[in-house]
């Protein structure tokens, strides 16, 4: 019998309520997702239909009112806040349209900065951090800070950066939304060559053979929704559609 692969994260009927001046507002209704290994997902819907909470659920920003969490097979209610933010430093790389740089800091170290928490030494997590940079297409920007930098490129940094500890799964909000639309399209395109395994490294042997790092992406932009091997669309709190939608990314 074949072993099947463990889920990067899965949610069993997770709900979050948030309470607003003494009211009670329902983000999530009882939604259960799980991304296999290699999976690539986007989650779209209209302003407050729960897609961003539903991501901060699944990379252990937030937790959910009831329902399960699990990351890498571990249920994770139960962890402290320090042992959910180790857990979530191994497991989950996050890219932000922010992108969210140090802007004094070189590319290299702010690639590096979470092999920092890691304690991993210098050395190595330089070597580490200018591999990634290299897999991206910046070998020859290491040394550039955030401002000499375009959009494209910082979200390029962002990317190595969420990939330099090897996570099994890579959480994307919006990574296209402060982009032009050819260099979001390089950047989509990024992302796929590394959901496919492209490069090497990059999934650290957390997945399966042939395969890389999981990517959920949450996008309001229908073309990116429609780039995926699963679409979800959520409404009000809940996953209103899924599909694979024709001519998805393999």
């Amino acid at each position: 019998m074949t072993d099947v692969p463990t889920a990067a994260v899965e949610a069993r009927e997770v709900s979050r309520v948030y309470q607003m001046g003494g009211v009670s507002v329902t983000a999530l209704r009882r939604v259960s997702l799980t991304v296999a290994p290699g999976d690539y997902i986007t989650i779209s819907g209209p302003s407050g239909s729960g897609k961003s909470t539903l991501m901060h659920l699944l990379g252990g920003l937030d937790r959910p009112t009831s329902g399960q969490l699990w990351l890498g097979g571990q249920e994770v209610g139960g962890l402290s806040a320090t042992a959910m933010a180790q857990l979530r430093n191994r497991r989950i790389g996050f890219v932000f349209q922010s992108f969210h740089l140090l802007p004094r800091t070189t590319a290299l170290d702010n690639v590096a900065l979470p092999l920092v928490y890691a304690g991993i030494a210098a050395g190595q997590r330089r070597r580490r951090a200018a591999q990634l940079l290299e897999l991206v297409g910046l070998g020859n920007r290491m040394r550039h800070r955030p401002n000499q930098l375009s959009g494209g490129e910082q979200q390029r940094v962002a990317i190595a950066r969420a990939l330099v500890a090897s996570p099994s799964l890579l959480l994307a909000d919006e990574p296209t939304g402060n982009l032009d639309t050819a260099t979001g399209a390089e950047v989509l395109a990024l992302l796929e060559k590394l959901n496919a395994g492209s490069g090497g490294a990059v999934a650290g042997g957390s997945s399966p053979a042939g395969s890389g790092v999981a990517v959920v992406i949450v996008t309001h932009d229908a073309e990116v929704a429609a780039r995926a091997r699963r679409q979800i669309r959520m409404r009000d709190g809940v996953v209103v559609a899924e599909a694979a939608p024709p001519g998805a990314a393999r």
